[in-house]
């Protein structure tokens, strides 16, 4: 290590402050002068690094009333107590945040440490190492600021933040831009198989705007009468199996090695999982390349667990949970229709109704999707064809933006610790994490 890294602690670098009470009977507002975060907004999509969405506000007579103390923005904040603690998350402060009472903030002392190398030096320290309880862990101050640090100079962390906090902006990037790519292939699912707004505008006279007019040409000009309403002329409201195999077969033997996608690593925003591991069949779905996954088990279903399958190699048979509920839809109807079925409101609202079972343990049963009815024109439509063209290389795009954003993730976790500690020369990284930007 470099003679200019310096040793210290927690303590000498920063302040730590602990949260404050939130009585349920404040919470829920939408808008106010403070976002007021719990635990488990850490995890709400856009907060992956800085704390950008909150569920709760208030304003300055409730933070008055309440004795609650914002802390500042460029802190860092994580659990402090219960199981959550033990999984290491930190989160950054992107504006003055009140933080509730399970949750710590750690204030760096800006003259001796830069804030963002501060995160990235609390993210190599393992919390469980002074962890305090067994029943329900927690985290005292007084050890918190005995945790031994070395330090590099200013100018050495600012270029390590500088090397780290890119790869971290990259990612980001690819996240708000599949973000953006999701809600454009959720809102063309909704506009023609939903709302039905193509046909509403040819009824009225109007060409369907953002259209071409080869496939406007494709839509009725009219609406028909049927047991559920008004449809677009010559179309059918059909049950689901009808057009989608539900848990159609696949083939995988059990004790073979195989890719296997744990419920835990199920999205619950947009279509792919966070990562999987190969491991030996036993119990479960079997699925492949253009499947739809649904979680069926509460809070599972509730919480939108639903993947869109395009990260295995051609002809590969994945497993997974028996919680699982596996869509493909039949004939020339693309794949991706199935999932952006499934991330429709009306779907999951209707999932959920069907659930039985005890409190808690409630599931989906699989054949209570037949009595699911859509709106569509008959399989053979070259609509659908058109539907999959203009859809199809978005979640492409999305698929390889995540690839890309796994590799980055993984070249930041790799060269974090080895930076934080001095183990690797900043000149070094910077010529690794060039090589990938």
């Amino acid at each position: 290590m470099a003679d200019e890294w310096t040793k210290a602690t927690l303590g000498d670098i920063c302040s730590f402050a602990s949260g404050s009470v939130f009585p349920q009977s404040e919470q829920g507002d939408a808008h106010g002068t403070y976002p007021f975060i719990k635990v488990s907004d850490m995890n709400l999509p856009g907060n992956e690094r800085f704390i950008t969405v909150a569920n709760n506000w208030i304003g300055e007579k409730t933070q008055t009333r309440l004795r609650a103390k914002a802390h500042p923005k460029g802190a860092t904040v994580f659990a402090k107590i219960g199981v959550a603690l033990t999984y290491n998350r930190r989160r950054i402060l992107s504006q003055p945040t009140i933080i509730d009472n399970n949750m710590m903030a750690a204030i760096a002392e800006t003259g001796r440490v830069h804030p963002l190398f501060f995160y990235y030096l609390l993210r190599t320290i393992d919390f469980n190492e002074v962890v305090v309880g067994t029943a329900l862990p927690y985290l005292n101050i007084g050890d918190l600021k005995r945790i031994a640090v070395t330090l590099p100079s200013p100018k050495q962390q600012q270029a390590i933040a500088c090397i780290l906090g890119a790869l971290d902006d990259k990612i980001e990037l690819n996240r708000r831009m599949n973000q953006t790519l999701e809600a454009t292939a959720r809102a063309i699912f909704k506009s023609w198989f939903v709302d039905f707004d193509p046909v509403r505008a040819k009824a009225s006279g109007q060409q369907p705007p953002g259209l071409n007019p080869e496939i406007a040409a494709l839509f009725p000009n009219r609406f028909e009468k049927s047991e559920l309403g008004e449809i677009p002329k010559g179309w059918d409201s059909r049950p689901l199996p009808d057009i989608i195999h539900v848990n159609p077969p696949r083939s995988l033997s059990k004790g073979t090695l195989a890719p296997y996608l744990d419920m835990s690593n199920m999205p619950t925003q947009g279509p792919s999982p966070d990562s999987w591991v190969l491991r030996e069949m036993g119990s479960g779905m079997k699925f492949i390349n253009g499947d739809t996954l649904v979680a069926r088990i509460t809070p599972c279903l509730e919480n939108g667990k639903t993947a869109y399958v395009n990260f295995l190699a051609d002809g590969v048979v994945a497993w997974g949970s028996t919680e699982y509920i596996v869509l493909r839809p039949k004939g020339a109807i693309p794949t991706v229709f199935a999932y952006l079925l499934a991330r429709t409101d009306d779907f999951r609202s209707f999932a959920i109704q069907q659930m039985t079972g005890s409190s808690g343990r409630q599931r989906v049963p699989a054949d209570s999707l037949a009595k699911y009815h859509l709106t569509t024109p008959e399989i053979a439509s070259p609509l659908f064809r058109c539907f999959g063209n203009l859809v199809s290389p978005m979640l492409e795009r999305m698929k390889v933006a995540a690839e890309e954003n796994r590799s980055l993730a993984a070249l930041r976790d790799g060269l974090l610790p080895r930076l934080v500690s001095g183990d690797l020369p900043v000149a070094e990284a910077e010529r690794i994490a060039g090589r990938c930007a």
